[in-house]
C-alpha cells in the first residue's frame, strides 16, 4: 500500500508541475497576480508530492519490502539501517527521485521566498522551473518508476554494491544533487532575463545567491566523492579523471566562472551576455552529467548502467531544455547591453581572463570525456583518453588562471595600477618562486609540473593573505586593525576563504603527486615492509564478523625510526549477498600526511604463503580535502552577506520605481 501511495504522490507531483507551468505562464501573459500566485501554490504542492513519494520509497527500503522491484535489486535485510537508506539513491530509479526532490524543492523555495522579485520575471522563473520539473517527473513516472511491483517477490534482495556501503556515500549524492539541480534555478533566471529583456546589475545580484548555493553544494559533493574514492576503492588515489567524476566537475567549473562573471555584471554592468550564457551552460552541463551517468554509455563504479531507451529519453530532455535556452539566447543576445568600458589593466580584464581559462578548461575536460564515446560510435573502435592528457591540458589552463587570480582583487575597477599591485604581491611571488625552485632542484626534479603547481598554490595562498592585509592596513594600532577586520563585509571574507582554499588544495595535490611513495609485498606474520621513512610490521591476521560480511583483518604496526607511531588494521571482506570481495583500507594519520595500507588476496610468493600488502605514504594529502572545505565555507560566508540579499532592496526602499531582488 505504501508503494502505491508513493506512486500516486509522484504522479500528482507531475500534474501539479504541469499546472505550475501553465498558471505561472498565464499569470505573466495576463499580468494576473491571482494566476501567478496559483502557479506558486502548485510549485509547493508539487514539492510536497515528491517529498511524500520519496518518504514512501525510504520506508520501503527500511522495511525491506522486496515486493518493490527497486528494493529487491538494491537492498537486503542484513544491511545496516544507514545503507538501507543509502540504497534509495544507490540505483537509477532512486537517484532520479532524489533529482526530482531537489528540483521541485528549489522551485518551491523560489516561489515562496521571491516576493521582492518583479512579478513578471518571477512568473517566468517559476514557469521555467515547472517545465524542468515536469520533464524529469514525467521521465521518472513513465520510464524510471521506483515503485514497480514484482509479481513474485524474492525472500531476500540482491543488496547494494559493497563499495557504496560507506558513510561518505550516504552524503555524497545528496550534496552533489543539491549542486547539480541548484543550477536549474540559475538556468530559470537566465530564461527569465532573456524573456523580459533584462540583464542588469539587479538581475546579476538575484542570480548570485543561487549560483553560490549550487557551487557550495557541488564543492562539498565532489570533495566527499573524492574522499570516498580515496579510502574506499583501495587504489591509493583520490581522482582518476573517471568520466563520471568529470561529469560532476564540469558544472563546478562553469558555475565558478559564472560567479566571477556575475560580479562584473553587478558592479560594472559588463559581460551581460556572457553571464547569461554561463547561467544556461551551468545547468546544461548538469543535465549532461545526468545523461552520462544514467544512460549506460559509461561503465564505472559511479555509474548506473541502464537500457538505451532511457538514455535516449534523457538525451531528449537535455536537447529540449538546452536547445530552447540557447535558441532564446541567440535571438535575444544581439539586443543585450554591451556594458561599460574598461582599460586593459583593470579588474574587469583579470576577471574575463579568469572566465576564458575556466571555460577552456571545462571544454578540455568535456572533449577528453566525450571523445572516446564519439570515436567509438563512429568507427566502432574503442579509444581511451587518460590522465596524461587531462593533467597536461587542464593543468596548463588552470595554472594560467591561478597565476592571474591573486592580481584581480587588488586592481581597481575600470582602470588599475599594475605597478602598485605587483609591489604588494612581491613577497608572495618571491616565496612561491623560491619554494618551486627548491622543490624542482632539490626534492624531485622528475616531477616538474607538480613542483611548479605547488609554487602556484603558495602564490595563491600568499595572494589571498595579501589581499586581506591590504584591506585592514591602517595606522597599525591593534584596535584599528581589529576594527577593520571585524568591519570587513562577509563577501570579502568569503572571497578570501575561497581563494585560500583553492591554494591549499593545489598545494596539497601537487605535493602529494610529487612526493608519493609506495611499496608492496606478500607478507606473513612477523614480516616487515618498508615504504618511505616508515616500516610496517604484520603482527596477526584474524577473522572478524561484520553486520553483513565476514572479514580477514590484518593487525599491523606502523613504525618510524624504530618507534611505533600507530596501528593499522586493513581488511579483506566477503559480503554474504552475491559473495563479493572487497578490500577495506586502513589510514594512519600523521599530521597532514597519511600512511595508507591495503590488504590484498592470499597468495604464494618466494616459497611462502601470505597476503599481498600495499602501502603508500601520501604527503600533505589532508590539504586536498581541507582546501575544498575552506572553499565551501567561503561560499557559505558570502551567502550570508546581508548586502547580497538585501542590497538592492534597500535601494528600492528609497526609490520605489526600482525593482527589488529576491530575499535569501
Amino acid at each position: 500500500m505504501i508503494a502505491e501511495i508513493g506512486a500516486f504522490a509522484l504522479t500528482l507531483a507531475l500534474a501539479f508541475a504541469i499546472a505550475q507551468t501553465a498558471l505561472s505562464a498565464a499569470g505573466r501573459v495576463r499580468r494576473s497576480t491571482v494566476l501567478a500566485a496559483a502557479g506558486e501554490g502548485a510549485a509547493l504542492v508539487s514539492f510536497i508530492g515528491v517529498a511524500l513519494a520519496f518518504a514512501c520509497l525510504v520506508y520501503a527500503f527500511v522495511t525491506s519490502d522486496f515486493s518493490v522491484a527497486n528494493v529487491a535489486q538494491n537492498s537486503h535485510t542484513e544491511k545496516p539501517l544507514l545503507y538501507k537508506v543509502t540504497g534509495v539513491w544507490g540505483s537509477h530509479e532512486g537517484s532520479m527521485m532524489l533529482w526530482c526532490l531537489a528540483l521541485t524543492g528549489y522551485g518551491c523555495v523560489v516561489a515562496l521566498t521571491g516576493r521582492t522579485l518583479p512579478a513578471r520575471m518571477k512568473s517566468v522563473v517559476v514557469a521555467t522551473q515547472g517545465v524542468l520539473g515536469a520533464l524529469f517527473l514525467a521521465y521518472t513516472v513513465f520510464a524510471s518508476n521506483p515503485f514497480l511491483r514484482l509479481a513474485t517477490p524474492p525472500v531476500e534482495g540482491r543488496s547494494l554494491n559493497p563499495a557504496l556501503q560507506d558513510p561518505a556515500f550516504a552524503f555524497h549524492p545528496p550534496m552533489l544533487y543539491l549542486g547539480y539541480v541548484g543550477c536549474s534555478i540559475v538556468f530559470s533566471f537566465a530564461i527569465a532575463a532573456l524573456v523580459e529583456k533584462r540583464v542588469d546589475a539587479a538581475w546579476a545580484r538575484w542570480v548570485r545567491p543561487w549560483a553560490l548555493t549550487a557551487w557550495g553544494f557541488l564543492t562539498l559533493g565532489i570533495t566527499l566523492g573524492a574522499f570516498w574514492a580515496y579510502y574506499e576503492l583501495g587504489w591509493g588515489g583520490w581522482w582518476a579523471w573517471d568520466p563520471v567524476e568529470n561529469a560532476s566537475f564540469m558544472p563546478w567549473l562553469i558555475t565558478t566562472a559564472l560567479l566571477h562573471s556575475a560580479i562584473v555584471t553587478e558592479k560594472r554592468g559588463a559581460f551581460p551576455g556572457w553571464t547569461v550564457f554561463l547561467a544556461l551552460a551551468a545547468f546544461t552541463f548538469s543535465m549532461l552529467g545526468a545523461f552520462l551517468v544514467r544512460s549506460g554509455v559509461l561503465m564505472s563504479v559511479h555509474a548506473f548502467a541502464v537500457d538505451a531507451k532511457r538514455g535516449v529519453l534523457l538525451l531528449s530532455i537535455l536537447a529540449f531544455a538546452a536547445g530552447t535556452g540557447f535558441a532564446l539566447f541567440a535571438w535575444r543576445a544581439p539586443k543585450l547591453p554591451r556594458g561599460g568600458l574598461y582599460a586593459p589593466i583593470s579588474r574587469e580584464t583579470t576577471l574575463i581572463l579568469n572566465n576564458i581559462f575556466l571555460a577552456a578548461a571545462t571544454f578540455s575536460v568535456m572533449g577528453g570525456t566525450l571523445a572516446p564515446l564519439v570515436v567509438e560510435a563512429i568507427t566502432g573502435k574503442p579509444i581511451s583518453v587518460g590522465a596524461p592528457y587531462f593533467n597536461l591540458v587542464f593543468g596548463v589552463l588552470m595554472g594560467l588562471m591561478v597565476l592571474i587570480l591573486p592580481i584581480g582583487p587588488l586592481l581597481a575597477w575600470k582602470r588599475g595600477d599594475a605597478k602598485g599591485v605587483f609591489q604588494r604581491l612581491a613577497t608572495a611571488a618571491g616565496i612561491a618562486v623560491l619554494a618551486a625552485g627548491a622543490g624542482l632542484f632539490l626534492i624531485n626534479p622528475h616531477r616538474g609540473l607538480a613542483v611548479i603547481g605547488s609554487g602556484l598554490g603558495i602564490w595563491l595562498v600568499g595572494g589571498a593573505l595579501t589581499e586581506l592585509v591590504q584591506r585592514v592596513r591602517g595606522s597599525g594600532a591593534k584596535g584599528e586593525i581589529w576594527r577593520r577586520l571585524t568591519g570587513l563585509p562577509r563577501g570579502a571574507w568569503g572571497t578570501t576563504f575561497a581563494h585560500l582554499g583553492l591554494g591549499v588544495f593545489i598545494l596539497g595535490a601537487c605535493i602529494e603527486l610529487a612526493g608519493k611513495v609506495e611499496a608492496s609485498n606478500v607478507m606473513s606474520p612477523g614480516d616487515v615492509l618498508s615504504v618511505g621513512s616508515y616500516s610496517l610490521r604484520l603482527n596477526t591476521v584474524g577473522e572478524v564478523d561484520g553486520p553483513n560480511y565476514l572479514a580477514e583483518r590484518a593487525d599491523m604496526t606502523v613504525l618510524k625510526n624504530g618507534e611505533a607511531v600507530c596501528n593499522a588494521k586493513p581488511e579483506r571482506r566477503l559480503y554474504y549477498v552475491g559473495e563479493r570481495n572487497k578490500s577495506q583500507t586502513a589510514l594512519c594519520l600523521r599530521g597532514l600526511d597519511d600512511v595508507y595500507v591495503v590488504m590484498g588476496e592470499k597468495r604464494e610468493a618466494a616459497g611462502k604463503s601470505g597476503y599481498l600488502i600495499k602501502a603508500y605514504v601520501n604527503p600533505l594529502v589532508r590539504l586536498i580535502f581541507l582546501g575544498p572545505l575552506l572553499m565551501a565555507i567561503g561560499g557559505a560566508i558570502s551567502l550570508s552577506d546581508r548586502r547580497l540579499r538585501l542590497g538592492v532592496a534597500r535601494k528600492a526602499s528609497r526609490k520605489p520605481a526600482q525593482p527589488q531582488p529576491v530575499a535569501g
